[in-house]
């Protein structure tokens, strides 16, 4: 399984510490072994998986899909306006 990351999700991990970064790929490591760990989205998010996780006592969300077999990390962040802004990048994408 290769892992992607999109334009977005790179731009977001720059800004994390190492640290954060570290707590980071623990995640993603865990998505990988076991890929429906996240809760499937409905409606216009359908076949969007979102993992939620803890960082710094700041509960972080953590999008990604499957395109054929590959894993696509799409977006991170807190959950403020989080659902909003993925589907406005989907949109665009």
């Amino acid at each position: 399984m290769k892992i992607i990351q999109s334009r977005s999700f790179k731009r977001k991990v720059k800004k994390f510490g190492k640290q954060d970064k570290e707590v980071l790929d623990k995640q993603v490591v865990e998505i990988a072994k076991t890929p429906y760990i996240g809760t499937e989205k409905k409606g216009d998010l359908c076949g969007v998986f979102i993992h939620k996780f803890k960082l710094k006592n700041i509960e972080y969300l953590l999008s990604y899909r499957f395109i054929r077999d590959d894993l696509e990390l799409i977006m991170i962040g807190p959950h403020e306006n989080y659902y909003r802004d993925l589907k406005n990048y989907l949109k665009v994408r």
